[in-house]
């Protein structure tokens, strides 16, 4: 249990950082330069991307996985989990509604599904532990 929350605490960690780069950018783009949501949140996105499998590979999950074989994996769980979060962000928007408040509620509305969706792949499928010999 301990071990659990250990990773939890990392992965949050690694994500606040991830999070603040990419949602730094959302914001600029979206609220300050009036980008289209969908364009801001990609860009947001591509902007943590590498930071965020370096950080899950080597300080959440401290995997010893190869690095282009974690490193795939990595992009179709991130691809995966955004997707969702465009779902997410656009059901969002259409429930809420136009401003700014409202933008930002919907982006992080589909960033927290991104992340638990993340999380999730990253664990059991990205850096799955190795068997035990």
């Amino acid at each position: 249990m301990r071990d659990a929350a250990l990773l939890v605490g990392r992965f949050g960690l690694a994500g606040a950082v991830n999070t603040a780069i990419g949602f730094a950018v959302i914001v600029i783009l979206d609220v300050g330069l009036h980008a289209p949501p969908a364009l801001a949140n990609v860009a947001g996105y591509a902007a943590g991307v590498g930071v965020g499998f370096l950080l899950n590979r080597g300080f959440v999950f401290r995997s010893q996985t190869g690095l282009a074989a974690s490193g795939a994996r990595f992009a179709i769980a991130a691809l995966g989990a955004f997707v969702l979060n465009q779902a997410v962000l656009r059901g969002a928007g259409l429930a809420l509604g136009g401003g700014a408040p409202a933008h930002v509620a919907a982006q992080l509305m589909a960033m927290a599904a991104y992340t638990a969706a993340l999380f999730a792949l990253c664990r059991l499928w990205v850096f799955r532990p190795l068997a035990a010999a």
